[in-house]
């Protein structure tokens, strides 16, 4: 029997052209936004109707769908909901962003996901949680959300251009506001075998439900079994097993399995019964991946992977990306600094202020043109990390403008760290060209002026950029020219500074483990 949704004009906006997803909480089918020009959407109806309803249950959808739209903003791993309504039928609907990857629960029962990947999975989904769990603002008030039903089918996995394995969380369609004055979270909700103990009571649930869950899921991640098994697959089966019932010991279901005891009693710890023993939020889970992902870089033991020598950290980024901290090769060669030549010339320019900015400038030295990033700041500021730890990393963001954010950390173990951010704009031509050179070139100069003495460069330092990086970079370069952009850039560079913001105590935390405060230069 034919669908009779094939060919349907939602909204007068999204033609529905194929179903591409069934399940307990509706059906999801991919359609192209008319309105502008036929982007690819993907549209969910919920399965439930408010006709005959109470209009608070309608009022009660608007206001979960908005708040799904608003936490999809927050965070590069939560699937971004862009519209919602009711049709004519007064079936519910979503409107979400239309990616193309495969569930986890696909990808896990296909192949065997090694530890490297697990810990790059693990993190992202806990980004995503954690975001959640923070909570978002709506009318001035911060109200945390929980997802309820994690499980590695509302988990989609995609191999993105930019950012490599992209992890992100569906179906925040059914989470529930956690509000003092609510009755709404008092029932039974989600999937029987990832459910919490206090879930299946019907009992107001907190983070550390969704806790429970993950610690379920990963599990199966790292056994493709599952940690408890039910005489049958009832609620009252489930029920037991979920209270009375303590999961399979890992050198039980695979005696093969060579873990990090550490991480094996993590997710033990996330399945214990009573929400006071498991980690009491997603920051403690993050903490312990981090610092694992830290050692499986720095000593691989998984097949196939290559020993890195020269590594000294490893910083996860919210896209999934390694941040691999390198100690500049000795035998890299680089075209003479000429320094005494460039303070001679760079003088600072007439339209800037005398004030603590940052601002990226192509100049030429040796023959060539180089970009350089120009920093003003207090003489003792630039005293104090005349000798310094180095660290650079690039974000990139597609969609709605394409935009790159140029992080340069300046760290002194005795003085702390020094931000220097910038924004590059990649559909402008300047852009482009910065972002091309630091490329190709693989390094650029600091070039730092003081507010007492402006008219002279005070001081320069040198930073490289790792091989993996620069290849990237040059990618993104050739992206932007072809990429649409579909908002102002300022709505990019709003999601940037929230990745950045999050990011930047992992930062700290790897600065701060390297026992030096020689002139090291660290890239990723």
């Amino acid at each position: 029997m034919a669908d009779p949704n094939i060919g349907r004009l939602l909204g007068k906006r999204y033609q529905l052209q194929k179903l591409i997803g069934t399940g307990a909480m509706g059906r999801v089918y991919r359609a192209e936004d008319i309105l502008l020009g036929g982007v690819p959407v993907a549209v969910k109806f919920l399965a439930l109707s408010i006709q005959n309803q109470k209009m608070r249950l309608r009022e009660r959808f608007e206001q979960e769908a908005r708040t799904c739209a608003l936490l999809g903003q927050k965070s590069f791993h939560i699937v971004r909901v862009m519209d919602y309504g009711v049709d004519e039928k007064n079936t519910p609907f979503y409107v979400m962003e239309y990616l193309e990857g495969a569930s986890l629960s696909q990808v896990f029962r296909q192949e065997t996901v090694s530890l490297p990947r697990f810990l790059s999975m693990a993190r992202q989904i806990c980004l995503g949680l954690q975001c959640a769990h923070d909570g978002i603002t709506i009318d001035g008030k911060i109200y945390p959300i929980i997802h309820r039903d994690i499980k590695p089918s509302n988990i989609l996995v995609i191999q993105d251009r930019s950012f490599g394995e992209l992890v992100k969380i569906l179906d925040f369609g059914i989470a529930k506001l956690v509000r003092s004055d609510s009755e709404q979270t008092k029932f039974y909700l989600g999937t029987l075998a990832y459910s919490s103990p206090e879930q299946m009571e019907g009992k107001e649930l907190d983070n550390r439900s969704d806790i429970y869950s993950l610690g379920v899921m990963m599990y199966e991640m790292l056994t493709a079994k599952m940690p408890l098994v039910p005489e049958t697959h009832s609620f009252g089966a489930w029920y037991k097993v979920h209270h009375y019932k303590q999961p399979r010991p890992f050198a039980e279901v695979d005696p093969r399995l060579q873990l990090p005891k550490e991480l094996e009693s993590l997710v033990m710890r996330c399945m214990a019964k009573a929400p006071s023993d498991r980690p009491q939020n997603i920051g403690e889970i993050l903490q312990i991946l981090t610092s694992l992902e830290q050692t499986e870089e720095e000593h691989p033991t998984s097949p196939g992977q290559s020993e890195m020598t020269e590594v000294l950290s490893a910083t996860p980024t919210p896209t999934g990306e390694k941040v691999v901290l390198h100690k500049k090769s000795q035998s890299h060669e680089y075209p003479s600094l000429s320094q005494d030549e460039i303070i001679r010339q760079a003088s600072w320019p007439h339209n800037k202020p005398i004030a603590d900015i940052v601002f990226p400038k192509l100049i030429p030295i040796n023959g060539e043109m180089s970009p350089t990033l120009w920093v003003m700041l207090p003489q003792l500021e630039i005293q104090k990390r005349l000798i310094c730890t180095r660290y650079n990393q690039f974000l990139f963001i597609t969609n709605p403008h394409p935009m790159l954010l140029w992080i340069t950390v300046i760290y002194h173990r005795k003085h702390g760290a020094k931000w220097l951010p910038y924004y590059l704009d990649l559909k402008s031509s300047f852009g482009q060209e910065i972002a091309r050179l630091l490329g190709e070139q693989g390094f650029y100069r600091l070039l730092f002026f003081a507010r007492e003495t402006p008219n002279s460069c005070a001081h320069i330092l040198l930073s490289t950029i790792a091989a993996a990086q620069r290849q990237r970079l040059q990618k993104w370069v050739k992206m932007s020219a072809s990429l649409i952009s579909s908002a102002e850039p300022q709505m990019s560079k709003t999601l940037l500074k929230r990745e950045y913001a999050k990011i930047k105590p992992q930062i700290i935390t790897r600065l701060e483990a390297i026992d030096t405060d020689s002139p090291v230069d660290l890239s990723h």
